[in-house]
């Protein structure tokens, strides 16, 4: 029956021991018997059958093992696991997680001035005796206020929402190759995939439709005509967080930055460079940001509204595009804003205003 050995379950109680090993071989408990797997016929059946002596007994069933049970119960979760995440996956495609974004609605207003444009080749004493005086420096001029959480999102949400807006701020107004029109990667950078044509479309295709105006969508002059005098650009203004609903917040950000320009190519020549005078020029920007979750996450921005103001301007010359500042010593030509067709679709109303004196520096 297999060889002589050790039963299964060990020595049985009462059989030999000690001096009596020579038996060992042939004693054999019931739990040996059962674990045998040759079984011998009985004297009947042996003479009913003409059967061979013995016949093979069928492996017993022990039943799976507590590690087996285990892997089977591992590769149950892991495959629950997968489907659950390829059903639902953390990092799906932000362009179909939600309704697409709406397009920017935007407005450019030109501010003419009353007379002549003030000048000094100091541009500190110009900011010193103008509104601006106690703007702050640059991005200091933008903080961001106490995040609070709202209803469905929470404090570093708000957080991170009015961060972003601010990130937008600074490069579309205060980026010196943005202003002078070199780049526009800076700002396109950070605008929701959705609107990205709308984007390149305005640039490539600049229409004073409220739809593509590059001056809607960032700050930038003509640098044909002006350059910056000052890099320390002025900036004084608010943000506001709200929650709009449960999956969406809103950023209002509302800024006023005064830049001090002069005549395009003083800053190459030389001595010339002392003697020219800058000027202020002032825009006043209203933007308007939507969040959801996923921009929040992918730090982007679906920018929906953009009231601009800026000026001293010539109402005759169209700000779609560029703006065209009045350096200092110059008066806005006459003529108002291109004309208005109420007959025409898909335009928007050509709008003009004057720059109060009051917000000219005393020079």
């Amino acid at each position: 029956m297999g060889g002589p050995g050790d039963p299964p379950e060990g020595t049985p109680e009462g059989g030999p021991a000690g001096g009596e090993d020579e038996y060992r071989s042939v004693v054999f408990d019931e739990s040996f018997v059962r674990a045998a797997r040759l079984q011998e016929f009985s004297a009947q059946e042996r003479l009913a059958d003409h059967a061979p002596a013995v016949r093979s007994r069928p492996p017993l069933r022990r039943g799976l093992s507590r590690q087996a049970l285990v892997l089977v119960l591992l590769i149950a979760v892991a495959f629950g696991t997968a489907i659950y995440m390829g059903v639902r996956h953390p990092y799906q495609d932000p362009a179909n997680s939600g309704p697409p974004a709406e397009p920017l609605r935007m407005t450019v207003i030109p501010l003419a001035p009353q007379g002549k444009v003030p000048g000094a080749s100091d541009t500190d004493q110009l900011y010193a005796h103008s509104p601006a005086a106690q703007f702050r420096i640059g991005a200091e001029g933008i903080p961001l206020p106490a995040a609070r959480r709202t209803a469905h999102f929470s404090d570093s949400q708000v957080t991170n929402a009015l961060s972003i807006a601010k990130d937008y701020i600074v490069r579309s107004a205060l980026y010196p190759e943005v202003l002078m029109g070199k780049q526009v990667r800076p700002v396109r950078v950070l605008l929701v995939p959705d609107q990205l044509d709308q984007f390149d479309q305005s640039f490539g295709h600049p229409a004073a439709d409220g739809r593509h105006a590059p001056t809607g969508w960032l700050v930038r002059f003509d640098p044909a005509q002006a350059e910056l005098a000052d890099r320390k650009i002025r900036v004084q203004g608010t943000l506001a967080a709200a929650e709009s609903d449960s999956s969406t917040l809103e950023v209002t950000a509302d800024h006023t930055f005064v830049y001090a320009l002069r005549a395009a190519g003083t800053e190459k020549a030389g001595e010339a460079a002392k003697t020219s005078e800058a000027s202020l020029f002032t825009v006043r920007r209203e933007l308007h940001f939507r969040f959801d979750r996923d921009d929040l996450r992918l730090h982007q921005a679906q920018l929906v509204v953009s009231y601009v103001q800026a000026g001293p301007l010539s109402c005759a010359d169209d700000p779609t595009n560029r703006l065209r500042p009045l350096l200092a010593g110059q008066t806005a030509r006459t003529g108002g804003p291109a004309g208005t067709d109420p007959y025409a679709t898909g335009g928007a109303t050509a709008l003009c205003g004057t720059l109060a004196e009051g917000a000219q520096p005393k020079v």
